[in-house]
């Protein structure tokens, strides 16, 4: 019997011996992908929590979005000190923004803006590690105009991070909406993708309308933000986008 299970073990002891030569990036990358997303989701649905007048499906929601972020986040091997450091001050401040009041007044005037650079630093960091390709970052993308979009309806303009503007950081649906089009269009027919290009469609429209160029509140067309249905949509083509790589590898 010992004989019969030597080249099981030993094939396996090989198998992980290969794994073990193999870049940690092609391990860490879906983890870091999927933790910007949920912290993209969180903070759209801490605005959406305060906005909505502190329901308790939207602090639900809230919840699991930040149990998400918690699971991609262990699931990363690789972390540097920077990421672990802004990975904690981002679930503080989104922790923090649950304890105001839910009128304007009662949230502190710094707040937004420690906010939004709690989220900055952590999809920075994360985005260094995750080495990721200009498909693998759509969903990333797709999440971060969400957030923006529900963060400008709620809260007010959301400060991209000025300083990266060659990445998706540093830009707004100007930039986004036009780079996701080329990776849709790109997208080979039998790649699965093309089922997301018509809910693409319904969400490009809304995204477009955000007028992320103007001070003022109002978008483009003059009619009222849709954060709701935006929430919901980017949220199942992301969701789906995720689930069609997943069964391609």
């Amino acid at each position: 019997m010992k004989g019969l299970f030597w080249p099981v073990k030993a094939y396996g002891w090989l198998f992980g011996a290969l794994l073990s030569f193999l870049p940690l990036s092609s391990f860490a990358a879906s983890a870091l992908e999927l933790a910007q997303i949920h912290a993209n989701r969180a903070v759209g649905s801490l605005a959406m929590y305060r906005g909505e007048g502190q329901q308790k499906p939207d602090a639900a929601r809230l919840e699991n979005d930040l149990a998400a972020l918690a699971s991609a986040y262990q699931r990363q091997g690789e972390r540097t000190p920077e990421l672990e450091a802004s990975y904690l001050e981002l679930v503080k401040q989104i922790r923090l923004g649950m304890t105001f009041g839910p009128e304007e007044e009662d949230m502190p005037w710094r707040y937004p803006e420690d906010l939004s650079k709690a989220l900055r630093d952590f999809l920075m960091s994360a985005h260094q590690l995750a080495q990721s390709t200009p498909e693998s970052v759509v969903p990333v993308q797709v999440e971060y105009l969400a957030m923006q979009y529900l963060y400008r309806s709620y809260i007010g303009s959301f400060e991209t991070a000025r300083d990266a503007p060659d990445i998706y950081l540093g830009q707004d649906e100007r930039l986004l909406v036009p780079a996701i089009d080329q990776v849709l269009a790109s997208a080979a027919a039998d790649s699965g993708l093309n089922k997301l290009k018509v809910r693409w469609a319904y969400l490009r429209t809304a995204l477009n309308d955000m007028n992320s160029q103007s001070n003022a509140l109002e978008s483009v067309s003059g009619r009222p933000f849709a954060p709701i249905t935006v929430g919901r949509h980017s949220r199942s083509l992301t969701d789906q986008w995720v689930s069609i790589k997943e069964n391609q590898e």
